[in-house]
């Protein structure tokens, strides 16, 4: 990934993995000297301030005090590209044993794990690995004690983590955290268009560790060698290897002193880093590779090595690859997509420090054309000399992803977590000289850029074709940024906004609330934001039961299609206007209702709105544009067939089903969805969008920097007269009450599993007992990572590598449900499922503990109040709440009974609603192969 993607990090791009449990080791040496010496102050560029402590450990500070939140982010420079023979996966594994205690954290008697401190800050958390680097990053809000503890946490788990062989692998009891790594190496396995992904880039590279999947061989992972193990991580993880970012609401000198004392205690290794020398040689001619395995769709894909992302050539390529694959105006979609040829495109931009790699691939329906799609995209790909780039095109791309840029530097801690990739490439300033750079960038250095890369010699794909007159590319070696970052200064400080208080009270005072003539709810919260942001959602509600009979998949196209042109613009013309007001935006649905939102800055808002009103209220609804949306819509479902997860989900809804197969919300099997998705018309769609779209219906919200007189006056002149034909009738929520039911469903040739523990729930979560019910299943499941399930499934076990909870309990209807998930090695769904009874069962007769419930009450709340400094999401929940009748005094009505919970309150909600012979459990995986083996043993043994 690319510094001036990496934005795209915060949204989840890379793989989660972290952990929990460990053994003491003694704690590393600190300095011998007095006070550590003061930091020093290396560069500031745009409201980012670097600084140097004296044992070589970086550190980044970004003050924010628009959001009472603060995030810090933890980068070593180390990732699978430092990995040796026999230590492939051995950066990532650290990774999930830094979540182990350390010395002074769950070791020290009294003290809180890792994990329990992310979960009592209400934290959203997570850790990385990829080629060049590992990183740990945390949200949480900002307050004194928080930030101490996390610091401190960083502090002592860089040089003071146990790397114990029984956390990893013990012998005597067969768990450990090894087989939780496995299991998500299998969960990759499943995939087969991930699995070819990976094959393709395996062929294209001889030597360098670029080649291989940062999770590692199956092998290693089984085998790794503890010893091996801690020194990787001596070596790596020492303070001259890393840099913090600190960032949000915080006094930057007294922070500064705090890392200081805090990390500037730990001594400089006298070690060396030797850097990696390891060079891939020029690739000499087309490479190909074929992967048979089981799979409900077809791929092709088409590899290419190109520059270090720090190279000058990264944001050409960077533009190439956007002009190539967006939808719907990039050269591929049109050759593939819109010609039948595939059902959608892929693109994946790997590349870092040293010189990278770029994969273009087509999802091809199980019984396309697999050759005819090959031809296309290489013809699209390398015949670029004859279909110059346009000036044109590499303006919308520009246009796109300066939108994308801008959204990031107006958010703080999505911006901090971004910057790892710009570090990992060479420096963090690159995420900003990139930004100006794609300012500057031309079709001519785009075009430049294809025919030096993209070219069959340097292709993963093909046949080996002696020639006399090779034509090879050589790709630059190491980029030096130092020379590119010369004098450079960046831009001006984006904007802060007001110091905003979250909570439920200030909330509800700060919001307007109006309802129009025609029915249309609005809910107004100005703010000053940083970079005068706004976020705004429009929920639009449709239909009644008996109108919407059957009508499911057509109120699924229709909702999916309106973004895709208007009547007077085009679907790439609507996606250009967005891009250049700067909007993100979403429209999702399906038969009951619509909800968009809108993410920008204020000053274009108006012209959003608009442009928002016209696609809801004038789609083009296009015959050509839903016959593409169809193809991708029927490969989908195709390639779902197959697997467990997508199985295992339908099964266990269907079970809680409680309407006759008709009814809008009627959960059909997987086939009968498929059918459903190849039967809809597009005269279905337009009658549909006719026929039920209004606004009479209607709850609209505004979060952040806006006029709110003007923004109501716009709302009511774009909804205020906009009915539906067919009038709106609320659907109940309903539930079947299915108790002790057994489902197994078989999935050949997968080398995961999935399973669901589920038990309906009839009540509303105005009920009693549901304060009781939210803090019991944050215990049993639904702490991240740390949880009754999760220590016992994940930590003790080791059997699984997602392993958790969830309560769903509707705001209207007595019709929820409990649910409980794991993913696991089909050879372990029966030990999963063993122990998720056993916990389930101890906890029904022993209870919870009341230091699980001090700190299931801390971490609930505060992650509670992060949520509500997220501005989109707090629009959403201002507009439902105007469906429900509601205002933020539920949410404070809510904390207080949850604040006041007793030990015996929460013990017997759980016991009155969860039984032991009630859960019902879906399971999803190769259970024949499973017993066939087991047999098969059975008689050897024999």
């Amino acid at each position: 990934m690319k510094p001036i993607t990496a934005l795209l990090l915060a949204a989840g791009i890379l793989s989660p993995s972290f952990v929990l449990a460990a053994t003491p080791v003694p704690a590393a040496k600190t300095q011998k000297t007095g006070a550590p010496a003061a930091a020093v102050k290396v560069t500031s560029v745009e409201g980012i301030t670097e600084y140097k402590l004296a044992n070589g450990l970086r550190v980044l500070l970004f003050p924010d005090a628009s959001k009472p939140t603060l995030t810090t982010n933890i980068v070593y420079m180390v990732g699978s590209r430092h990995e040796n023979y026999g230590e492939t996966g051995m950066a990532h594994l650290l990774e999930h044993l830094l979540f182990k205690p350390s010395a002074n954290f769950g070791v020290r008697k009294g003290s809180k794990t890792p994990v329990e401190i992310l979960n009592s800050t209400g934290a959203q958390f997570n850790g990385t690995t990829w080629y060049d680097r590992t990183n740990y990053y945390a949200t949480f809000p900002a307050n004194d004690d928080n930030l101490r503890q996390m610091l401190a946490l960083e502090a002592d788990r860089m040089v003071n983590a146990a790397i114990d062989q029984n956390d990893l692998w013990n012998p005597k009891t067969s768990k450990g955290e090894m087989t939780v790594v496995r299991n998500e190496f299998e969960m990759g396995e499943s995939d087969p268009i991930s699995v070819t992904s990976e094959r393709i880039q395996a062929v294209a590279y001889d030597w360098h560790n670029y080649g291989k999947s940062t999770i590692g061989a199956r092998s290693d992972i089984e085998q790794v060698n503890i010893p091996r193990l801690r020194a990787f991580y001596h070596k790596y993880y020492q303070p001259d290897n890393a840099v913090l970012m600190v960032a949000g609401r915080f006094d930057e000198a007294k922070v500064l002193k705090q890392i200081n004392d805090l990390f500037g205690k730990i001594p400089k290794p006298t070690r060396v880093i030797e850097p990696t020398y390891t060079a891939e040689p020029v690739q000499d001619g087309e490479r190909a590779v074929t992967v048979r395995r089981s799979g409900g769709t077809q791929f092709v894909g088409a590899g290419y090595h190109v520059a270090p992302s720090g190279h000058p050539d990264a944001v050409a390529l960077e533009v190439l690859g956007h002009v190539l694959t967006d939808a719907p105006a990039g050269r591929l979609h049109k050759a593939l997509v819109e010609t039948k040829l595939a059902s959608k495109i892929e693109y994946n931009s790997v590349s870092n420090l040293e010189p990278g790699y770029n994969l273009f691939g087509a999802l091809v329906p199980l019984d396309g054309k697999l050759d005819a799609a090959q031809d296309a995209m290489l013809k699209v790909l390398e015949d670029l000399k004859s279909q110059p780039v346009t000036e044109a095109e590499v303006a919308r791309v520009k246009q796109q992803l300066n939108k994308q840029i801008e959204l990031a530097t107006s958010n703080t801690a999505r911006l901090t977590i971004a910057l790892t990739e710009s570090l990992a490439a060479g420096d963090w300033r690159l995420f900003f000289l990139q930004r100006d750079q794609l300012d500057k960038v031309t079709a001519a250095q785009v075009q430049a850029a294809a025919e030096k890369y993209l070219k069959s010699s340097n292709r993963t794909l093909g046949r080996f074709i002696p020639t006399d007159a090779p034509d090879r590319t050589t790709v630059p070696a190491y980029a030096d940024v130092a020379p590119q970052l010369a004098g450079y200064t960046g831009r001006a400080v984006v904007a802060q906004g007001e110091a905003f208080d979250p909570s439920p009270d200030n909330i509800e005072a700060r919001t307007q609330r109006f309802t129009l003539p025609n029915g249309l709810k609005g809910a107004l919260l100005p703010k000053k934001t940083k970079g005068n942001t706004v976020s705004v959602v429009l929920k639009l509600h449709f239909g009644s039961a008996d109108s919407l009979a059957g009508k499911a998949g057509v109120g699924s196209y229709t909702a999916n299609l309106l973004s895709r042109g208007t009547d007077k613009l085009s679907r790439q013309e609507v996606k250009d206007k967005f891009d250049q007001l700067g909007m993100q935006v979403s429209i999702s649905g399906g038969a009951e209702g619509v909800t968009a939102a809108l993410s920008g800055k204020r000053d274009n808002l108006p012209a959003a709105m608009d442009l928002l009103a016209q696609v809801l209220q004038k789609p083009a609804l296009s015959e050509m544009e839903f016959l593409e949306l169809q193809r991708e819509r029927v490969g989908r479902a195709e390639q779902e067939l197959p697997e467990p997860m997508p199985l295992a989900s339908n099964a266990f809804i269907r079970l809680l089903d409680a309407t006759p197969p008709e009814h809008v919300r009627h959960v059909k099997t997987l086939p009968e969805q498929l059918a459903v998705w190849k039967s809809v018309n597009v005269a279905d769609v337009k009658a549909f969008h006719a026929g039920y779209y209004g606004a009479a219906s209607a709850d609209f919200a505004a979060v952040g920097d806006f006029d709110p007189a003007a923004l109501k006056a716009q709302v009511a002149s774009l909804y205020g007269n906009w009915k539906s034909a067919q009038p709106y009738l609320r659907i109940a929520d309903t539930v079947t009450s299915v108790s002790g039911k057994k489902v197994s469903l078989e999935t050949p040739d997968k080398a995961n599993s999935v399973l669901f523990a589920i038990v309906p729930l009839t009540l509303k979560d105005d009920a009693p007992q549901y304060p009781a019910l939210v803090l019991a299943n944050h215990m049993l499941g639904g702490g991240a990572l740390r949880s009754r399930l999760a220590d016992r499934i994940r930590q003790k076990e080791g059997l699984s590598y997602g392993v958790g909870s969830q309560l769903n309990v509707p705001a209207r209807d007595p019709a929820g449900f409990w649910m409980a998930y794991a993913i696991s090695a089909p050879q372990n769904t029966g030990k999963v499922e063993a122990a998720l009874r056993e916990e389930i069962a101890k906890v029904l007769a022993e209870g919870f503990t009341e230091a699980e419930l001090v700190e299931a009450k801390k971490g609930w709340l505060q992650s509670e109040e992060v949520q509500r400094t997220q501005d989109t999401s707090l629009a959403r929940t201002l507009a439902t709440y105007l469906d429900d009748g509601r205002t933020m005094a539920y949410d404070k009505d809510l904390e207080a009974k949850v604040s006041a919970l007793t030990l015996a309150q929460v013990n017997q909600g759980l016991r009155e609603y969860l039984k032991s012979d009630a859960v019902s459990v879906v399971t999803a995986g190769d259970f024949a192969k499973v017993a066939k083996e087991s047999g098969a043993a059975a008689t050897t043994s024999k």
